[in-house]
């Protein structure tokens, strides 16, 4: 028999969590409960889940506080929805930025909700195989570039700082981890956002676009990110943990 799906809600509203769980419930998940980002973390010492349900508006640390947490440590493969009481443009696209899977507003239908929950475990449990992406090392060497993976910033051959957003940061890791290798579209959508293209998607290319200019890539002659007409992209520079190339540098 399938181990039925975990749920944990995370959500300030008693009536929303209940009403919420019994639902979910009914649809064959298992249901925790968490009315606060405190209640959340000791769930989390003890449990993962297989996504989280996150209300914005919470006691204490906020919706927001909580999804770059969950993004930077242990849980950040676990799929995260986010629940508001007012969809504002800016704290969606804040959320989707930090890592979020899907946005819902409230007051939503329940029906739509589980619709939601079951695609994201979906486009998860889609990924190849291996194709994650890894907490190999601190810092990472490609060319004359180096990606702090604490700071989540690049460093040139000068040491200086170059900020990347959490969706830059996102898409280049991904590179990093798979260098050499073809990556589509929906697979760069799904390594980096959990969610697949959609007609006309152009979110992807316009990312590769910001990336390259971060990285003073040219895309008639690329360096790093070349582009395969049909096909998706792929990283083609070398990659080595910064021990390997401070060797290389000092042979």
């Amino acid at each position: 028999m399938d181990k039925p799906d975990h749920v944990l809600i995370v959500d300030e509203d008693r009536g929303v969590r209940e009403f919420v769980a019994a639902y979910l419930e009914k649809n064959g998940m298992r249901i925790t409960l968490a009315s606060s980002g405190r209640d959340m973390h000791a769930v989390l010492e003890r449990d993962t889940p297989d996504v989280i349900l996150l209300d914005l508006m919470l006691p204490g640390e906020d919706g927001l506080a909580l999804c770059r947490w969950l993004r930077a440590g242990r849980h950040r493969a676990v799929p995260l929805l986010l629940l508001t009481e007012q969809c504002d443009e800016m704290d969606r696209i804040i959320g989707l930025e930090m890592g979020a899977d899907d946005f819902l507003a409230k007051p939503f239908a329940v029906r739509e909700l589980l619709a939601r929950i079951r695609a994201v475990l979906r486009r998860t449990r889609m990924l190849p195989p291996g194709m994650l992406i890894a907490e190999s090392s601190e810092m990472l060497g490609f060319g004359e570039w180096r990606l702090d993976t604490t700071a989540r910033h690049l460093l040139d051959h000068d040491d200086a700082v170059v900020a990347l957003s959490g969706a830059e940061y996102r898409l280049l890791r991904v590179f990093l981890d798979h260098p050499n290798r073809v990556l589509t579209r929906d697979q760069l959508l799904n390594l980096t956002q959990r969610r697949n293209a959609e007609p006309f998607d152009r979110s992807i290319d316009l990312l590769v676009s910001r990336l390259r200019q971060r990285l003073g890539d040219v895309a008639r002659v690329p360096r790093y990110i070349k582009t395969l007409r049909n096909e998706g992209y792929v990283f083609s520079s070398t990659v080595k943990a910064v021990e390997e190339v401070r060797e290389m540098q000092h042979a």
